[in-house]
């Protein structure tokens, strides 16, 4: 289309709300865009002298456009919305990852089960949240676990439990499974922890110092010293998180901080559900390569991210993201569509939605934290450019982790190993602050099952390291756990997991290609996520392959060291005239079974009962 043409085209457009689509020379789409008046706003691409580069640089290349009237600017947004999460079109800002918010679901069972969700919503259950991060909803669960002890486990494992399970020893289940407590006890509990999450908090406390009373004046010791208990662990959970981070009474609020550095752009988004702030997460646009000659709009760029993220659907729920109350923004929504935007959240959220952009009081302290905490993540993006920082972000951005930071990430690996059955060992690896942590490695001897039977091997080795989970320090849970194989040895993880109330998701098992070839590795998931192929030039398989390969050394190492003290030990036995007192002595004078292989003749005749002839026997037995 010439210039001619196209401004015969622009003098025929309606002074009517729409959508208009750029096109450049190939017939693909450059930009899609929503407008009050389609005339006015087409036309000012190409009557205006300062255009961003951005903007400059587009214009350039539009060969011809399109349009779409509509009834109204919302629907023209709704419209504009749909277009670009289709088309991804190169010069519009995309927001959209992909990434399911996490929930806090009680499941609608008589003996609800507590736990971390994502997915597809189904209305038998009740869900809280969305929360910002898995790292929030794990203390959310963890919460409630130690003030109202809620189950975690699994159906299948609620079901066939004879006897309380760990959990229940370390006050973390009130153990229903084995009718430690009657239902309308534990409804009650339950009831409590629902008021809790809804952010009465002050009224659950009454509710349990009420109860203790009743049971004390019942002379009902033992069950007033549980609720005291449970008092004193809730009041100390509201001490810890102090009112920086809660506001009784406080509706649920949504904090918005757009930052901009030589043309890269972050959006920090803090939730706040039922007074608790649950913390932060990060968004960086996907549609604009940065350039520090590049000028954006700080207040465009945030109502494109609202529009995007309020009112476009859910990639897994198949729901868009939850529209609160209340959006506190640190820019003011001045674009022509702001007002579209702001019917479009009424429309689709039955309730008026409140822009706030100088909140004050306790509002005002969580938007300082939002917008300090955008220009961080910013900061920090722009840093991982390259090397080890390349391959974490890589493998964060493939398993969907919603970390504020990469040093955050800690991944925990498993390998077993043995020779033909023999000298069976487990080995775990550590990967934490963006690098291998070698002084936390483990290894576990497993002992009581068959040679060769790795999934009971792995069985043992899980149970071992993870049976007191809910006491590990926030900052040494793995937010993945590594199993090198395949559906088989996820399926015992899974198991595992399940019986200890672990987050199946964090479960991830690395099965080699075809003819074991480095690259063609598949990634599965125990959560019932579909398997994942990476490429052989993927950045975030080659972190997966240097973790699991060190645990493959670790745990092969292990093992041959434990095959030699194995065989050493059993040919000093099989030397005629070594019995157990002479063994003893040897092994204490030597220190081990090491120190008497590295002996020579003349210091094993210097100990009692070995003559000379006999440690020339232990001498070349040994070597």
């Amino acid at each position: 289309m010439s210039p001619k043409t196209l401004q015969s085209d622009l003098k025929r457009l309606p002074g009517l709300p729409g959508v208009y689509r750029f096109f450049d020379e190939a017939g693909h789409i450059l930009y899609v865009g929503k407008a009050k008046d389609l005339k006015k706003r087409v036309s000012s691409y190409f009557q205006r002298t300062q255009l961003s580069p951005r903007i400059e640089r587009m214009v350039k290349r539009i060969i011809r456009f399109e349009i779409t009237v509509t009834r109204t600017e919302t629907e023209a947004l709704i419209l504009e919305n749909n277009l670009i999460k289709e088309h991804a079109p190169p010069f519009n800002i995309l927001f959209r990852d992909d990434k399911s918010y996490p929930y806090l679901m009680l499941t609608g069972h008589d003996y609800p089960r507590l736990a971390s969700y994502r997915g597809k919503v189904d209305r038998r259950n009740r869900y809280f949240g969305p929360f910002p991060n898995s790292w929030a909803v794990r203390n959310s669960v963890q919460i409630l676990q130690k003030v109202f002890r809620l189950r975690t486990c699994e159906d299948s494992v609620f079901k066939n439990r004879s006897r309380p399970c760990l959990l229940h020893q370390i006050h973390r289940c009130s153990a229903p499974c084995v009718g430690m407590l009657s239902k309308e006890q534990y409804t009650q509990d339950v009831s409590q922890a629902l008021r809790f999450l809804e952010g009465n908090h002050q009224t659950v406390l009454a509710e349990l110092e009420k109860e203790m009373e009743e049971h004390s004046a019942a002379m009902e010791f033992e069950m007033a010293a549980v609720i005291r208990d449970r008092i004193a662990d809730l009041s100390s959970v509201l001490q810890q998180q102090s009112m920086d981070v809660v506001a009784e009474g406080e509706s649920d609020v949504d904090i918005l901080a757009v930052e901009v550095i030589e043309g890269n752009i972050c959006v920090n988004l803090a939730m706040v559900r039922g007074g608790r702030h649950l913390g932060d997460r990060a968004y960086f646009p996907k549609g604009i390569k940065s350039r520090a000659d590049t000028a954006h709009d700080p207040s465009e760029i945030l109502e494109t991210f609202i529009q995007q993220h309020y009112l476009d659907a859910d990639a897994h729920s198949g729901f868009a993201s939850p529209i609160p109350t209340v959006l506190i923004t640190n820019q003011v929504l001045k674009g022509e569509g702001s007002e579209a935007l702001l019917q479009g959240l009424y429309e689709r959220s039955g309730h008026k939605v409140q822009l706030l952009h100088q909140p004050q009081g306790q509002r005002k302290h969580w938007l300082a934290m939002a917008e300090s905490n955008a220009k961080i993540a910013l900061l920090r993006r722009i840093a991982e450019t390259g090397g080890q920082l390349a391959r974490v972000r890589a493998f964060t951005d493939v398993l969907n982790l919603d970390l504020e930071h990469l040093d955050q990430l800690r991944v925990e690996c498993f390998d077993i190993s043995h020779t033909s059955g023999e000298a069976t060992q487990a080995a775990c690896v550590v990967f934490a602050k963006n690098e291998m942590q070698s002084g936390e490695y483990r290894r576990f001897n497993i002992t009581g099952v068959t040679g060769g039977d790795d999934y009971a091997a792995m069985r043992q080795a899980l149970v071992r390291r993870y049976s007191n989970y809910q006491e590990i320090p926030p900052e040494k849970i793995p937010q993945i756990v590594l199993i090198d194989g395949g559906k088989g040895q996820v399926e015992i993880a899974r198991q595992v997991f399940s019986e200890l109330g672990i987050d199946i998701g964090l479960i991830v098992g690395v099965a080699k290609g075809e003819d074991r070839k480095v690259g063609l590795e598949t990634l599965i998931f125990a959560d019932g996520r579909e398997s994942l192929s990476l490429g052989r030039d993927s950045q975030a398989l080659m972190l997966i392959a240097q973790i699991r390969d060190e645990a493959h050394r670790f745990a092969i190492t292990g093992m041959r060291a434990k095959r030699a003290k194995s065989r050493t030990v059993s040919r000093l036995e099989e030397i005629e005239g070594i019995g157990a007192k002479r063994r003893q002595k040897l092994l204490a004078r030597f220190g081990g079974i090491k120190g008497v292989a590295n002996a020579s003749i003349e210091e094993l005749s210097s100990v009692e009962g070995i003559s000379s002839t006999l440690a020339e026997q232990i001498y070349r037995q040994l070597h």
